[in-house]
C-alpha cells in the first residue's frame, strides 16, 4: 500500500507537476554502478492512473513515464524501472482478450527505451489481484493474460515480469495457483531468460511475510528457468501502507525485514524489496539507510531495492523521486547514493 491508492482517479490527475527550474540534486553523478545490488531504482507510475475511468484517455486519465526523468535517474546509478499498468487497459473485457494496440504501443516505447539502455524495465500489473475490481479466481484466464504479454517481449531479456501487484484480502491458495499460473504462462510463450518476480497475500508485506501464509503457500513455486525473485515491500510509517512521511523509529526498517530475510536463507530463496520510502527527515533516512545497509549485508537472499515512486504526475507528493527535483530527489536520494 502507499500513497498513490488514495490518489488514483484523484483531482491531481490530469495535470503534471512542476517542478522548480532551477532545482538540484546534491548527490553525485554516477554513470558506474559499484552498489552489491543486482537490481536498484525507482518505481514509475502514471499508466495505472485512473482506475476508476476505463479505459480511459490518455493525457487525462492517466500518462506514461518520462523518458528524460528515467535517463537522469539513470546517469545516477539506477539500472531498474518498474512500469506500473492495468490489465485491463492493456487486455480489456476478457483476460484471454486481444490487446489494445495503443496502450501496447504506449508501454512498448517505454520498456524499449528503458531497456535500451541497458537497464531493467518491470512490467507490473499493478492490479491488487482484481480484474475490473473483482479478485481473480479464473486462474486459466490469467494465465492466459501473461501468455499474451510474454509473447511481446519474450525476445527481450531485459525485462523482468511482476505477476501481479500487492495481492491482499485473497484466499493464500488462490494467490499461490495465480503466481504459478503467471509462471507456467510466461515460460509457455517463449520467455524462457527474464526474471519472474512473485508477489504475496496482504499487500506483499515484507513485515507480514512469515505471518500471512506467504512463507508457507509460496515457498514450493517452480520455474523451469530458476528465475524466480519474491518480490516484498516496507514502508516505515507506522501501519506500513506509506502514507505518512512519519517513520516509527529509526530503526523500523530492520526491524520489518529481519524475519523475511531468515526466512530466504532458510529456504533458499532470493528477494527484491520491490517498494519502499520514508519522509524526508532524520528519523526516516536513518530508517532507510539503516534497512539498506542490512539489506546489502544479507544480499546473498536480497537482490537490490526500489523506489515508490516516480512519474510525471509524482512530481509534488511527499514521495516522489522525479528529476529535476522533488523532495526525496532533493532532500533523501543523497543519503542512499551508497546503496546504488
Amino acid at each position: 500500500m502507499k500513497l498513490l491508492n488514495i490518489l488514483l482517479g484523484a483531482a491531481a490527475v490530469g495535470s503534471t507537476a512542476a517542478a522548480p527550474a532551477n532545482a538540484q540534486c546534491n548527490a553525485p553523478t554516477k554513470t558506474t554502478r559499484a552498489t552489491k545490488f543486482q537490481f536498484v531504482g525507482i518505481n514509475q507510475s502514471g499508466a495505472e492512473f485512473g482506475k476508476d475511468t476505463l479505459p480511459g484517455i490518455l493525457g487525462k486519465h492517466y500518462t506514461w513515464p518520462v523518458k528524460s526523468s528515467i535517463d537522469t535517474l539513470i546517469g545516477r546509478g539506477m539500472n531498474t524501472f518498474r512500469i506500473a499498468i492495468m490489465m485491463e487497459r492493456l487486455i480489456p473485457n476478457k483476460m484471454d482478450g486481444p490487446v489494445n494496440s495503443a496502450y501496447l504501443q504506449g508501454l512498448t516505447d517505454i520498456v524499449n527505451h528503458v531497456t535500451s539502455k541497458g537497464a531493467y524495465a518491470v512490467i507490473d500489473p499493478h492490479n491488487f489481484g482484481r480484474y475490473y475490481e473483482k479478485v481473480i479466481t479464473d486462474v486459466n484466464g490469467f494465465k492466459a493474460w501473461w501468455v499474451t504479454v510474454a509473447k511481446i517481449f519474450a525476445n527481450n531479456d531485459k525485462v523482468i515480469f511482476d505477476t501481479n501487484n500487492e495481492y491482499h484480502d485473497m484466499d493464500n491458495d488462490l494467490v499461490r495457483r495465480l503466481n504459478q499460473a503467471a509462471i507456467d504462462g510466461i515460460r509457455s510463450a517463449g520467455a524462457t531468460s527474464q526474471y519472474i518476480f512473485v508477489e504475496g497475500n496482504s499487500w506483499s508485506g515484507a513485515w507480514t511475510w512469515t505471518t500471512s501464509g506467504n512463507s508457507q503457500y509460496l515457498k514450493d513455486l517452480t520455474d523451469p528457468s530458476d528465475k524466480i525473485i519474491y518480490e516484498m515491500h516496507q514502508y516505515l510509517d507506522s501501519d506500513g501502507s506509506g502514507t505518512s512521511d512519519k517513520c516509527v523509529s529509526t530503526t523500523i526498517g530492520v526491524e520489518r525485514v529481519r524475519a523475511a530475510t531468515q526466512w530466504l536463507k532458510q529456504n533458499n530463496k532470493k528477494a527484491i524489496l520491490g517498494e519502499t520510502a520514508g519522509g524526508a527527515n532524520p528519523t526516516c533516512i536513518s530508517a532507510l539507510t539503516g534497512m539498506l545497509s542490512y539489506l546489502q549485508q544479507n544480499n546473498d537472499v536480497w537482490t537490490g531495492w526500489l523506489w515508490w515512486g516516480g512519474g510525471p504526475w509524482w512530481g509534488n507528493y511527499i514521495f516522489a523521486m522525479e528529476p529535476p527535483s522533488s523532495v526525496a530527489y532533493d532532500r533523501v536520494l543523497p543519503s542512499l547514493i551508497p546503496y546504488i
